[in-house]
C-alpha cells in the first residue's frame, strides 16, 4: 500500500515546491522589473505644495519628494535611468501600490503599524508630525482648544485618528484633499485644519491671514512605501536613501524646497 502512493505524493511535493519558488519569484519581481527597464513608476502627490504639486505653465510635478525620487531612481539604477510619476492623493496610494500601478510611493506617507500591515515602509526620511493651521485671529492656542471646535482634515490622512485621541469632543470634517480641506477653513466651514507640518507650510507659503499654532503635537515621520514582499526593492531604496543622505544630496534637496520657508526650521530635518 505505501508503495502505492509514493508517486502521488512524490508529484504533490514537487508542485507544492514549484509553486512556492513561484510564489518567491513573483515577491521579488519589482526589483527585477526596475532594473531591467531602468525605469521606477513612482506615486506622488501632485496636490502637495513643497512636497509634489502640479506647475500649471509647465504640466509638470515638482516638489522635494520628486527630486528626492529622481535622485533615488539615479542611484539605484544609472543616471540614464528614468523616474516615472503616477498621481496619488492620500486615499489611493495603498491601492496603487496593490494594484501594481507603481512601484514605489514617495507621497508624504506617515509610516503607521496600520499601514505597516499592508505595505513595508523604507527608513524614515523627513520628521513630520501633525500641526494646527488656524485664521490668524483665532483664539485656539494647541491642540486641547480642538475640543468642541470643527476641525478639517483629509480623507486617507492619520490626521483624524490624531485630533479624536488629543481633542476626543472635537468634531471632524472630512475632505478629498489638501486644497478642499483649506478651503473650507477660508470659508469659514471649520475652525481648524489639521494635517503635517510640512504640507501646512506649503500651503501657508502662499496664504495671508493664516498661521501654525501648537507646534507638532505627534511624532510621524513619512517612509517610501512598496509592496508587501519586495524585500530588495525595499532593500535597495535603502541604500540609496543612505548614500544620499551622506554625500549631501538629501540636505541640498531639503535647503532648495524648505530653506526659506516661514515657520519651518531645516536644521530638525537634515541628515548628517
Amino acid at each position: 500500500m505505501k508503495k502505492r502512493f509514493f508517486l502521488p505524493t512524490l508529484l504533490i511535493g514537487i508542485a507544492l515546491f514549484t509553486l512556492s519558488a513561484c510564489s518567491q519569484n513573483k515577491k521579488q519581481i519589482v526589483y527585477q522589473t526596475v532594473k531591467s527597464t531602468k525605469t521606477i513608476n513612482w506615486g506622488v502627490k501632485a496636490d502637495t505644495p513643497l512636497f509634489g504639486s502640479m506647475n500649471i505653465k509647465t504640466g509638470k510635478i515638482n516638489g522635494f519628494e520628486i527630486d528626492l525620487a529622481k535622485a533615488l531612481t539615479k542611484e539605484m539604477l544609472s543616471n540614464n535611468a528614468k523616474a516615472n510619476f503616477v498621481t496619488t492623493t492620500a486615499n489611493t496610494k495603498i491601492q496603487l501600490l496593490k494594484n501594481r500601478n507603481v512601484d514605489a510611493v514617495i507621497a508624504a506617507m506617515t509610516i503607521t503599524p496600520e499601514r505597516e500591515k499592508q505595505v513595508d515602509f523604507s527608513k524614515p526620511y523627513f520628521p513630520a508630525g501633525q500641526s494646527i493651521t488656524v485664521a490668524k485671529n483665532s483664539k485656539i492656542k494647541n491642540v486641547k482648544d480642538l475640543n468642541n471646535k470643527k476641525v478639517l482634515v483629509v480623507k486617507g490622512t492619520t490626521a483624524a485618528d490624531a485630533v479624536k485621541k488629543f481633542a476626543p469632543k472635537a468634531e471632524i470634517l472630512q475632505f478629498d484633499d489638501y486644497g478642499q480641506a483649506f478651503a473650507a477653513l477660508k470659508a469659514g466651514q471649520g475652525d481648524a485644519f489639521v494635517t503635517d507640518n510640512g504640507i501646512l507650510v506649503g500651503i501657508l507659503r502662499d496664504s495671508s491671514g493664516y498661521k501654525l499654532v501648537g507646534g507638532n503635537f505627534t511624532n510621524q515621520p513619512y517612509g517610501i512605501a512598496v509592496n508587501k514582499g519586495q524585500t530588495e526593492m525595499d532593500k535597495q531604496i535603502n541604500l540609496a536613501l543612505t548614500k544620499l543622505e551622506k554625500d549631501g544630496t538629501y540636505n541640498r534637496l531639503l535647503k532648495k524646497w524648505f530653506g526659506n520657508i516661514p515657520g519651518f526650521n531645516v536644521k530638525t530635518a537634515e541628515k548628517y
